[in-house]
């Protein structure tokens, strides 16, 4: 039986990626954009999953301006955390199953990590602060919600840090990144696979399922902002490639504090769903490959 998916946004890289994936699996899905529900809306969104009656509701959309979110708490804390809870009570009510995306800004990278998922948090952000919020709300709301926590996330569409480095580098002005932030980068094709592939488990799993609760997806491997863009420019540009400059965080004033190491830990991806996520590496040349092709 075709799963029936209501997946909230269309834009951005996941969102892209779930609607690319879906024809390779037994899912329909039905794509919300702002327009349809507005994540600022909360009792709008609530209003559509019981309309749409799904399966499975996945919350692929967020407010993700990790800078502006300070100047906007409120705007932030509705999208992120309003909306998530009353899409998460709605689906409860309509016996659907709930995936929700959240980040590894949860941690303030101070100490312990890799952060396993029941790790203290302590987001140093407005933006990991409401994610966190959204994650305890969808929880609260019902037991069978699945929190995704990912980092980095990139793709070949939509903003993320390997088309702006690659942008920047075109235009031939000197490169200088920050050396001292490190952790996990994620293909946004990798999550939505491995989102698309839990899908039935999830639609079939009775509350208390070991599948539901918290789990944290990205590509295996860790590195620095500044070697993730040294390896972009080997792999995109070859003998090309620019000189890469070191910057502290300290130096690179931002409005929002960002964790200096918030790598998680990927443990329970094998121990309770059976996935092991392949290098970020090799996640990095797919998403180089499509870039130069398209």
């Amino acid at each position: 039986m075709t799963l029936k998916i209501l997946q909230f946004g269309t834009t951005g890289q996941l969102a892209v990626e779930l609607l690319r994936q879906a024809p390779a699996h037994d899912v329909a899905i039905t794509a919300l954009s702002r327009a349809d529900a507005d994540l600022s809306d909360p009792s709008t969104c609530a209003q559509r999953v019981m309309e749409a009656r799904p399966d499975l509701v996945i919350i692929a959309a967020a407010y993700t301006a990790v800078d502006l979110a300070e100047s906007e708490p409120d705007v932030a804390r509705a999208v992120n955390a309003g909306s998530p809870a009353a899409i998460a009570q709605a689906a409860g009510a309509a016996a659907a199953a709930v995936v929700n995306i959240s980040t590894d800004y949860v941690f303030d990278g101070a100490g312990g990590a890799p952060y396993a998922e029941d790790a203290p948090t302590q987001p140093l952000n407005t933006y990991g602060a409401t994610k966190l919020e959204g994650e305890k709300a969808v929880l609260a709301a019902t037991p069978r919600s699945l929190n995704i926590r990912t980092s980095w996330v990139v793709s070949a569409h939509g903003k993320n840090f390997v088309k702006t480095m690659l942008r920047v580098a075109a235009a031939g002005n000197p490169l200088k990144v920050v050396d001292d932030q490190s952790g996990r980068p994620t293909s946004a094709a990798d999550l939505a696979g491995f989102i698309l592939s839990q899908a039935p488990r999830l639609v079939a799993a009775k509350a208390g399922d070991p599948a539901f609760g918290t789990v944290h997806f990205a590509n295996t491997g860790e590195v620095t902002w500044r070697d993730f863009a040294v390896e972009i420019f080997r792999q995109a540009l070859g003998d090309q490639a620019p000189e890469v400059g070191g910057q502290k965080t300290a130096d690179y004033k931002t409005p929002a504090a960002r964790p200096l190491r918030a790598t998680m830990d990927l443990g329970k991806l094998e121990r309770v769903y059976g996935v092991t996520p392949r290098s970020w590496q090799a996640a990095l040349a797919d998403v180089v490959a499509e870039l130069k092709a398209g």
